[in-house]
């Protein structure tokens, strides 16, 4: 069984954890690049709905399963398997995080998160977002980002595997250098999804809130 402690760490990967300073080092995109990039945006921006299950890595090693639902723009669900506390929300903005065995909800705008680059209405790969990597294998295309004015948050690697182009992968690497990795596996698109699933979560009795 994964301690408590180890599955925090695990998971808080997908919050930033402060604001830091620093340059944006954007990366020497070929035309390859571009073209491939290109063709990224317009498969995310093709994603409306997806349901999958996810393993997660931590930094430490620790493993935590469940499924994941998103529809965009803006909404996706983490519902982590037992014994795992813990369950994320997107919706209207706000990630919502739970820990019902400490009977704790935290708040953060969806805009300061990784995730919401590809929860946005139009996945756009430039402006707002920076690509400071780029890497191509046979049958894998490796893309890192940053959001352009707060890069000191961490990053966002997106890995596809082709043909066809679909998303494998993420790795979010946040402010203190720890790597959390979400692989995705039976991967359904273009499905009904129940809208209560990104209902915004109550905060337990005595819950202060963050």
């Amino acid at each position: 069984m994964l301690s408590r402690r180890t599955l925090l760490v695990s998971t808080a990967a997908l919050l930033p954890l402060h604001h830091a300073v620093a340059a944006v080092q954007e990366a020497r995109l070929t035309p390859q690049d571009r073209a491939d990039i290109a063709r990224v945006e317009q498969y995310l921006d093709g994603i409306k709905t997806l349901r999958a299950h996810f393993t997660q890595v931590a930094q430490d090693g620790a493993i935590s399963q469940g499924t994941a639902w998103m529809e965009r723009p803006g909404r996706m669900r983490f519902q982590y398997d037992p014994p795992s506390p813990f369950l994320l929300i997107a919706a209207y903005g706000v990630l919502t995080f739970q820990d019902s065995s400490l009977q704790q909800t935290s708040n953060i705008s969806l805009s300061r998160t990784p995730l919401g680059i590809l929860l946005a209405d139009h996945v756009k790969l430039s402006g707002k977002v920076t690509v400071t990597a780029m890497q191509h294998q046979p049958g894998q295309i490796q893309i890192t980002l940053v959001r352009t004015e707060t890069p000191g948050d961490g990053s966002l690697t997106l890995i596809f595997t082709e043909p066809p182009l679909t998303l494998r992968q993420w790795i979010v690497v946040d402010a203190q250098q720890r790597e959390t990795r979400v692989t995705l596996s039976d991967v359904r698109t273009g499905i009904s999804i129940d809208q209560n699933l990104f209902k915004q979560i109550d905060l337990p009795a005595g819950d202060q809130g963050r």
